[in-house]
């Protein structure tokens, strides 16, 4: 029998049973192995993120000052709108678009819709990493939202 509680150095899967993983990420899903529709890379997620980061500095740039003691907030409300309002209407971000990746719903749904997208930039924000993964490899806020970020080409 195995050990089901693991050690605080065991990571976060420790005592899960991985037996309904899959063979490749995102298999349980439906998601391809690779190509199109598969699973992002954590690594695509953080380039994606940056490159909306850096976006929406510039942009925040046009309301506020470089040496305002306020800059970092509008940052942030900028990014929650541009990622709001594009995954909405398009299932990406523009860092997203340019990393080659997008939004998906796993239940085979149409586009993701504004209640997922608001949700998901909460979840973002205020309480859960993005780059804190399952054991199939969606971040959680995707998890929670029951979308995944997947390869659009």
């Amino acid at each position: 029998m195995g050990r089901t509680t693991g050690s605080w150095l065991s990571g976060p899967q420790a005592g899960l049973d991985n037996t309904d993983v899959g063979a490749y990420r995102g298999e349980t899903l439906g998601l391809p192995e690779s190509g199109p529709g598969s699973l992002v890379s954590s690594w695509q997620r953080v380039l994606g993120l940056f490159v909306d980061w850096v976006m929406c500095y510039g942009v925040s740039l046009l309301f506020v000052g470089f040496l305002s003691p306020s800059l970092s907030t509008v940052v942030l409300a900028v990014w929650f709108v541009v990622g709001v309002v594009t995954v909405t209407l398009f299932s990406f971000t523009p860092g997203q678009f340019i990393v080659g990746m997008r939004v998906a719903r796993v239940d085979g749904g149409g586009s993701v819709g504004i209640v997922r997208a608001v949700a998901r930039q909460i979840l973002i924000v205020f309480i859960v990493p993005p780059l804190v993964n399952d054991a199939v490899g969606r971040g959680m806020h995707d998890r929670a939202t029951g979308t995944a970020l997947v390869r659009s080409r």
